[in-house]
């Protein structure tokens, strides 16, 4: 049974063996790139993406998905080499303490006037926009994770856990903390 309240980071490395509690699926986003997901967290993500694109004509598309430690590695290379080690440590996580290595998590991108905004800096820069999205996010069962990653969202399995995490102000660290793995208020 997945643990959909798992927390990796830079204190919490991935769990031995938790990938095999977790039913990866292959999915393909609009552009026709190829994912692995979490099945839930797909299913959910596309309930999400047609409701943003209806109600509040958002466009989103999957951006990045499972990944497992050689994935990350080779972002964590890329990144320092065009970027820096600064700027990579602010926004890629060390292999091993991704989210992206538990199939919950998902980036997505912005389609804004036929075009795709997948640089994080331009993203970051869309603040209306993704302030609209973080009001939808729960009642999908999603949460959005971190203040500088407008486009990162982790799946909670459920819209209660979620609302629930939300609505306190706190982080997915500090929710589990003060309520155990278990409560949804």
């Amino acid at each position: 049974m997945t643990d959909y309240m798992v927390i990796v980071n830079e204190s919490n490395h991935m769990p031995p063996d938790f990938i095999l509690t977790v039913e990866l699926i292959d999915v393909v986003n609009d552009r026709g790139e190829a994912f692995r997901l979490e099945r839930k967290t797909w299913e959910h993500y596309v309930m999400l993406k047609e409701c943003l694109a209806s109600d509040e004509n958002i466009k989103v598309d999957l951006d990045s998905a499972y990944r497992d430690e050689a994935d990350q590695q080779r972002i964590w290379d890329e990144f320092t080499a065009e970027f820096g080690i600064e700027y990579t440590r602010k926004f890629v996580a060390v292999p091993g303490t991704s989210e992206h290595h538990t199939g919950l998590a998902l980036d997505v991108c912005l389609i804004k006037d036929g075009r795709v905004i997948d640089d994080n800096d331009a993203m970051n820069a869309e603040t209306e926009i993704f302030g609209r999205v973080y009001k939808v996010l729960p009642k999908f069962g999603f949460i959005h994770r971190y203040a500088h990653e407008c486009w990162h969202y982790r799946y909670v399995g459920s819209p209660e856990t979620a609302r629930a995490i939300t609505d306190s102000g706190l982080t997915l660290e500090q929710y589990v903390e003060k309520n155990g793995k278990n409560a949804s208020n």
